[in-house]
């Protein structure tokens, strides 16, 4: 059955893989097209339940879509890329073709998609690009980069700077 499984209403589940601690879990690929379905919906400021009634969905059917629990499929995708006025094409971006497997997803891609779906990784992905000057962006993902490699001492001090 492609690896899918069909739940009570005839939404494509996804099938559980294994991922790189061995613990079963949505498929890599369905999670990354529901990240991207979150961070696009968040972008416009559109509650789950809004997407939802204009998909005739319940919230529940768009918070499996968003975690990767359930597979969205080829004609739902469409109808939520012209909800969230995109393109299909966004919600694949960003994937590698060996994505899907095992061995090709690193630690820091399952830590990238980790903290995105966290208040401050949609925070960030949503205020970032609004920084107009490249310039400016590269300067502060620097200090993102500096600060990412300090010690436990340095952060303290970094962050009682900033408090002050």
């Amino acid at each position: 059955m492609n690896g899918a499984s069909h739940n009570q209403f005839g939404s494509a589940t996804s099938t559980p893989t294994l991922g790189d601690d061995g613990t079963a879990g949505p498929h890599p690929v369905d999670r990354h097209v529901g990240l991207h379905i979150r961070m696009r919906r968040k972008a416009l400021g559109i509650s789950q339940e809004k997407l939802a009634e204009s998909l005739g969905l319940t919230f529940q059917q768009v918070q499996k879509y968003e975690r990767g629990a359930n597979r969205v499929s080829a004609s739902k995708l469409w109808e939520i890329a012209r909800a969230l006025k995109t393109n299909v094409a966004y919600f694949y971006e960003g994937l590698e073709e060996e994505a899907h497997e095992p061995a090709a997803r690193g630690f820091m891609g399952a830590n990238a998609q980790q903290f995105l779906l966290t208040p401050e990784g949609l925070e960030l992905a949503a205020t970032f690009p609004k920084v107009r000057r490249a310039g400016l962006r590269r300067k502060v993902l620097d200090l993102v980069r500096a600060v990412a490699e300090m010690d436990s001492d340095d952060e303290r001090t970094a962050l009682a700077l900033l408090e002050s």
